[in-house]
């Protein structure tokens, strides 16, 4: 019955855009924007960045993702983008294998596909996304340094990702467990939360129950639900350290739950994904390049510091 359902919100997305647009749909680029969710709010700003090239180009974007992370579901959406004729889909996708079969029924019929933060297993035009595994690697000397000033230098390690599947989340895992190696830290075995704070936030929960040092969540999701049950239990020795960035995530940074986080750029993502795919219904050749959108390191000291630049520069235009 969920699925049936999401299904329908997606035809009942795809159909209002139509109806709304139909001088666009005659004069500009149409494409479908399909994320891993529509909740997350690294999602939310790649809508935003791609919305913004959309405007500047004269294209219609349509964002049509699923309102949880489910395989089925985001295939449903899609077969409807196929069916309503849209000329290029930006996907970021859920389950590089499942969806598949869904995203060459779209090449076949000639549809572009530009990839954004998660490739699936067909080529694409061009892909923008984050090097994940190298920022998977700087997550873990991030908690290994913390640690060590601590005085920690072994101990046990949780990690949080979201599936075995999704191709940015598991390089982000590989690139972390790597910045362990030759350490005398060691790593449990790998949880999955599908990327729900709730899920994440017990299952941090039951890492800290059995004496972690620290935890490492794999995407927003993840990263609150650790924060949130480093925050209960009330233990600020242990460090923890994700991905993305949202506002719940920067508090538990700043209230000291949280050492640090991975933040991407979304919004650069989409509003590059949306430009490549303008071009190459254009007919312009893209040759499948792979954009590194850029990572940076946020900890309570770097927000400190942007707050106080922020203090200044409005200071000085009063």
């Amino acid at each position: 019955m969920k699925r049936k359902m999401m299904a329908i919100l997606c035809a009942a997305s795809m159909m209002g855009a139509m109806l709304a647009s139909t001088t666009a749909f005659a004069e500009g680029e149409q494409i479908a924007l399909i994320t891993m969710d529509s909740i997350d709010q690294h999602w939310i700003s790649l809508n935003e960045g791609a919305q913004e090239a959309a405007e500047e180009l004269g294209a219609t974007v349509t964002f049509m993702s699923p309102n949880t992370k489910d395989d089925a579901q985001q295939i449903e959406c899609v077969n409807n983008a196929v069916a309503g004729g849209y000329q290029a889909i930006i996907v970021a996708a859920n389950g590089p294998d499942a969806i598949t079969s869904a995203l060459e029924e779209a090449v076949e019929a000639g549809i572009k596909l530009v990839y954004v933060d998660s490739p699936a297993n067909v080529d694409a035009e061009a892909t923008f996304s984050t090097d994940n595994e190298a920022a998977g690697t700087t997550a873990g000397e991030e908690m290994i340094a913390a640690l060590e000033e601590k005085g920690i230098t072994s101990g046990t390690i949780g990690i949080v990702n979201v599936n075995a599947a999704t191709d940015s989340t598991v390089k982000r895992e590989a690139g972390f467990r790597a910045a362990f190696e030759g350490t005398d830290f060691e790593i449990l075995e790998t949880q999955y939360g599908e990327g729900d704070a709730a899920k994440s936030q017990t299952i941090a929960e039951n890492y800290i129950t059995q004496g972690v040092v620290g935890i490492f969540g794999c995407n927003e999701g993840s990263t609150t639900g650790a924060g949130n049950a480093i925050k209960a239990s009330g233990n600020e020795d242990i460090v923890g350290v994700g991905f993305d960035k949202s506002d719940t995530i920067l508090n538990l940074i700043s209230d000291g739950y949280l050492l640090a986080t991975m933040a991407q750029n979304p919004d650069v993502m989409g509003y590059e994904g949306v430009k490549a795919a303008v071009a190459a219904i254009n007919g312009e050749d893209l040759g499948g390049e792979v954009t590194d959108t850029g990572v940076s390191v946020i900890t309570a000291e770097s927000l400190a510091e942007s707050e106080t630049e922020e203090a200044e520069t409005e200071a000085a235009t009063e």
